[in-house]
């Protein structure tokens, strides 16, 4: 399964972007050259030549930086030699004043060079640390549990952030196997704390309580605790939504409680993709206590070769250059795929092709497919 926190290079727009801001040095010292040699005596190239270095800085090697500082005083010298402009001892000491300028600032490229290469091995630094905290939080799921076959994949908006507050895990119970993705608010350590908070809570009481109702309840209370711990000024602002789902062992079916995310999809083996509606809509954890209503799962069926789909808003709110939203079912509709990993895989690089490399938004993906050929217990798709 490919890396879960691999996140976007940026895809082909700001491949493009780099590709011309490394041809801009040796396109400056060719325009300094051609503009030297057309132009009067009184107008050099010296700013041309000068620029290059400073624009090389921090995208090539030291010494390229500084070979193109060399490349601009030796073009100013021949230019100057062949134009015969060396005609005096004026012209001499306006030659050494340019050869000086671009000296100065092939110097100041390598110092220039020097910070962006700390600055990068900071970032480097941070980033491994981020993701070692993301590694930990957000272990990769089994391929194989229980008859089920998964894959999971964490893409982040922006590869120098990424923590996020994305989330998801699957665990074997006694009730079955249960699965959890959710999205909570806010960026940085303190979503991630925040997702350590949920998910310990999930793989204490996943074990224990016996329907998604209750184990719901318990995230819910694990995550006011945490927030009264770290004395947030208003509680009601630590919230998550997520989806709970459960498949029971030897049954064709499966519950869903969604506590205020996006619904999954489900898609079966004829290629059909349904959106699962809740029969009834849940406030996000942490503001269950604003509403007084009881929170109910609901039950669909879950028959062999179908898979169910379950992901983070960063996916349907990716935006194309037009800034339409990105839409699953139309991408999904009437195609088969041979296993879960190819689903998300395939979603990944429509995704990152449908936005051309940008997004706004981390997004995670969970997918479980039912393998085994058992009978399917019933039809239809009540809500209960």
């Amino acid at each position: 399964m490919r890396d879960i926190h691999d996140g976007y290079a940026g895809g082909s727009g700001a491949d493009g972007t780099r590709a011309l801001a490394r041809a801009l040095p040796p396109l400056l010292v060719v325009i300094g050259i051609v503009w030297q040699a057309v132009t009067p005596q009184e107008i050099t190239g010296t700013p041309f030549f000068t620029a290059a270095p400073l624009v090389a800085a921090p995208l090539f090697a030291r010494w390229v930086a500084a070979l193109f500082g060399a490349v601009g005083i030796l073009a100013a010298v021949l230019l100057h030699v062949v134009g015969g402009r060396v005609t005096s001892d004026a012209a001499a000491q306006y030659l050494t004043t340019e050869l000086a300028t671009i000296a100065f600032a092939t110097v100041l490229a390598v110092l220039i060079h020097g910070v962006v290469e700390r600055a990068r091995d900071q970032a480097a630094t941070a980033r491994g640390v981020a993701e070692a905290a993301q590694r930990a939080v957000l272990p990769t799921p089994p391929a194989r549990i229980d008859g089920l076959r998964l894959a999971a994949r964490y893409e982040a908006a922006r590869t120098d952030t990424l923590v996020g507050g994305d989330f998801y895990a699957a665990l074997h119970t006694p009730y079955g196997v249960r699965l959890i993705v959710g999205d909570v608010r806010g960026k940085g350590l303190g979503a991630i704390e925040t997702v350590a908070v949920i998910l310990g809570a999930f793989w204490e009481a996943a074990d224990s309580e016996p329907c998604l109702p209750a184990l719901a309840d318990r995230l819910e209370k694990a995550l006011i605790r945490g927030a009264e711990r770290r004395r947030a000024p208003d509680i009601s602002e630590s919230f998550a939504t997520c989806i709970l789902a459960e498949i029971p062992p030897g049954q064709h079916s499966l519950r869903i409680l969604n506590r205020g995310h996006p619904e999954p999809f489900f898609l079966d083996a004829a290629g059909e993709v349904t959106k699962l509606h809740p029969g009834e809509f849940a406030l996000p954890l942490g503001l269950g206590h604003l509403s007084a209503q009881t929170c109910r799962s609901d039950q669909w069926p879950f028959p062999p070769d179908s898979t169910l789909l379950l992901y983070t808003d960063g996916l349907t709110e990716s935006r194309d250059t037009a800034g339409d939203f990105y839409d699953p079912a139309r991408h999904l509709e009437g195609r088969e795929f041979s296993s879960p990993e190819t689903l998300l895989t395939s979603i990944a690089e429509d995704v990152r092709r449908y936005t051309n490399g940008a997004r706004d938004d981390d997004m995670a993906l969970l997918a479980v497919s039912r393998s085994e050929s058992l009978q399917p217990l019933f039809k239809g798709w009540p809500v209960t």
